[in-house]
């Protein structure tokens, strides 16, 4: 029995010490490859398998991006991004007679291209989505100052727009005419308050119409240039939502009782540069903070599930969700009828000083 106790508390001591040894290691590899970029860039170049995923994501996000622009299919992200460009310049203060004339061509094309295609393409732009193209070229063509360039594109737009409506009220317009706010700060503050990670749910179906409602609301935030480049894969089928909530690192323990579940995704589809790679992950983030406090507003709770980029994981999720390269899991939500009797961790959250700042600028202003 003494030898079997000495075993372990050996076996102990060598864990320790295997523990310390990594520790030194770690920290003394990050002491000299964090100490310039030149040997970051070397670092990354060794420990390759550790970003290869989102390369690789981003790589064939820049390469589908190009091949859909000259595809036959419906094309959305460029059309959007061009379409908000121009209504960001009709709303700009003071307007000017003549702008966009660079891409206007390009932009009465996508449109054209679009509403030519019909259902040629599972996803692309809808109706709504068509009419705001529409109503804000018309405003342009409306606004601008008449030159070779625009009174071209204007030919190509008027042999292409729809004549269901010669108005264009989905065109910029005051910021008084937007809706009234219908509650105080005091109320979102209560909103905010409410809102916690709840884990533990009644076993009861979420009906599909609440979780639209949420995401129709969702679907408002802001993203870049207007793209929207994120999807929400939702899953409420026990069976399937318990194979896909059991993926995740953080959900041991009650993913079993999860009764609905989203995946957040991100399409890196929508960028020709490299530069907008973390687009996907903070439009979706905006949009999913919506979500969830839209879920709270039906009587639904929700839990984020940390998703971080762990290659065996990826993987899995990639094979069991049917993902292309270029999407990205960017982080998943379980919801559900919260169970009153479910403890819901407290969550202590930083001070207000530890967060914000104002004016604050360690380095010299430019002048």
């Amino acid at each position: 029995m003494l030898e079997f106790i000495k075993g372990i508390v050996e076996s102990l001591a060598q864990f320790r010490a295997v523990r310390r040894a990594h520790y030194y290691a770690v920290r003394g590899t990050l002491e000299i490859f964090a100490s310039n970029r030149l040997l970051a860039t070397l670092y990354a170049t060794l420990a390759f398998p550790t970003f290869n995923r989102e390369q690789y994501a981003v790589l064939r996000g820049r390469r589908d991006y190009y091949r859909s622009l000259s595809a036959r299919s419906r094309r959305s992200a460029e059309l959007r991004r061009s379409i908000h460009r121009i209504e960001k310049g009709l709303s700009m203060r003071p307007l000017r007679s003549r702008f966009a004339e660079g891409y206007i061509a390009d932009a009465v094309e996508q449109y054209r291209r679009c509403l030519r295609s019909g259902g040629e393409s599972e996803k692309g732009p809808d109706k709504q989505e068509l009419r705001w193209a529409q109503d804000v070229l018309r405003r342009y063509f409306k606004t601008v100052e008449v030159t070779s360039v625009t009174e071209q594109a204007f030919r190509t737009f008027k042999r292409t727009e729809q004549p269901d409506s010669d108005g264009d009220e989905n065109a910029p317009y005051p910021a008084g005419n937007r809706p009234a706010c219908p509650f105080g700060h005091e109320d979102f503050h209560q909103l905010a308050l409410r809102r916690r990670s709840i884990r533990w749910f009644l076993q009861e179906p979420v009906p599909r119409s609440l979780i639209d409602k949420a995401l129709t609301s969702a679907g408002l935030s802001p993203t870049a240039c207007n793209r929207q480049p994120y999807e929400f894969m939702i899953y409420d089928e026990p069976e399937l939502v318990k194979r896909v909530a059991s993926v995740p690192f953080g959900t041991k323990g009650y993913a079993q009782q999860i009764p609905a579940l989203a995946v957040v995704v991100g399409n890196l589809d929508n960028y020709a540069s490299p530069r907008d790679r973390h687009a996907i992950y903070i439009d979706s983030s905006l949009a999913t903070m919506s979500f969830l406090l839209g879920l709270e507003t039906l009587g639904l709770s929700s839990t984020v599930i940390n998703w971080p980029d762990f290659e065996p994981l990826e993987l899995r999720m990639q094979r069991l969700l049917g993902l292309e390269s270029s999407q990205r899991v960017t982080m998943l939500v379980g919801f559900g009828y919260p169970d009153p009797e479910g403890l819901v961790p407290y969550s202590g959250k930083k001070g207000l000083e530890y967060f914000r700042s104002f004016n604050r600028c360690r380095g010299k202003l430019a002048r």
